[in-house]
């Protein structure tokens, strides 16, 4: 799962806008049913990805709600994943809006399809990125203010304890399959952490991975490891991730580091994932007043990671991770919409 400045849509927005104004003055007595029935009148159909992943899930239902009921649109949610959903998109016009789409996995191919008018790039999803990188639990973190960086930790074998390997300091690894492993695995040799005293253990799964940092924080034991966010995970346990020490080296990391043969990985940090909102050029022309939202609908990691966590202890769907947030985080989302909306989505709640 990966930014481009946003397009402005300021040109349509104003072009509606001034065409509902006209409308009303040609029809006076409907003048306060005008504004309501223009945006319904705008938005209709709208086909929205329900990805396949946790945050992307709850960000389709939300804008679900918002969309039907703040805007009037008749929304359709469709299964969704990266690549098949984004093809569809620049192949078929289809779905109409991708919510969460890391785009940095498809960026060539999706720069031209915004190039060509196919497509365009409304709000980023996450307005900090997805992050990935070597996490510490807070509570270290706040004993141990000396270690800020990687090379920090990695001076510290004796903080992070290996059951295994007695004397040595265990780094733990993404689970296995996934590509994150092979950059830890090459993060882990280009910090020469095996020279200071440090393993790497194989967590197995993203279970395993899980589990080990819910034990040391039931614990309070030291943990030193890769993770990424938004997760639930960081929303349920506060984890700092430790600086890099290096800028983000794009042209090492995707010919080397992020290879299963690297024969000299270097010390970079992980991209820093751009995630957008990517919706068709049918409903950029066609959506009306429900643009503006889709253009302002970003929000951080922290809020992500706290309302995935609150899904995860609740067992909760989509749908209700939607209906919780839009509930008890009006301050966040309020701000996306203007205030009539705000108080239709309220009252439908």
């Amino acid at each position: 799962m990966s930014h481009t400045p946003h397009l402005s849509l300021a040109v349509l927005t104003a072009a509606l806008a001034l065409s509902a104004c006209g409308k009303v003055e040609e029809a006076a007595p409907a003048a306060a049913a005008a504004p309501e029935a223009a945006v319904a009148q705008a938005c209709g159909k709208v086909t929205v990805a329900n990805m396949n992943w946790q945050s992307a899930e709850v960000l389709a239902h939300i804008d679900n709600i918002i969309l039907s009921k703040g805007y009037g649109c008749e929304v359709q949610l469709v299964p969704g994943d990266t690549m098949p959903t984004l093809t569809a998109m620049m192949e078929k016009g289809q779905p109409d809006v991708a919510p969460e789409a890391w785009i940095n996995a498809v960026r060539q191919p999706l720069d031209a399809a915004v190039q060509e008018g196919k497509l365009h790039y409304a709000a980023k999803s996450l307005k900090d990125g997805g992050v990935e990188g070597w996490w510490i639990p807070k509570y270290l973190a706040d004993a141990h203010p000396d270690i800020k960086t990687i090379d920090d930790a990695l001076k510290h074998p004796e903080l992070f304890p290996s059951v295994e390997n007695k004397g040595k300091g265990v780094v733990h690894n993404c689970p296995s399959g996934w590509n994150c492993q092979l950059t830890t695995v090459n993060a882990f040799k280009a910090w020469d952490a095996a020279k200071k005293g440090f393993v790497l253990l194989d967590t197995g799964s993203a279970a395993g991975l899980d589990g080990s940092i819910a034990k040391a924080y039931e614990r309070k034991q030291a943990w030193l490891g890769y993770y990424w966010a938004p997760t639930s995970i960081l929303g349920k346990y506060e984890m700092v991730k430790l600086d890099a020490g290096y800028p983000h080296d794009k042209e090492a990391f995707e010919a080397c580091n992020s290879k299963a043969e690297c024969d000299k990985p270097v010390k970079t940090d992980w991209a820093r994932a751009e995630v957008f909102t990517v919706v068709t050029d049918r409903f950029q022309k066609a959506g009306g007043p429900a643009m503006d939202y889709l253009k302002q609908r970003a929000w951080g990691n922290d809020t992500v990671n706290a309302l995935l966590a609150w899904m995860s202890d609740n067992q909760a769907t989509g749908a209700d991770g939607a209906a919780h947030f839009l509930k008890t985080q009006p301050e966040v989302w309020s701000g996306w919409v203007s205030p009539e909306v705000a108080e239709k989505v309220k009252a439908a709640l």
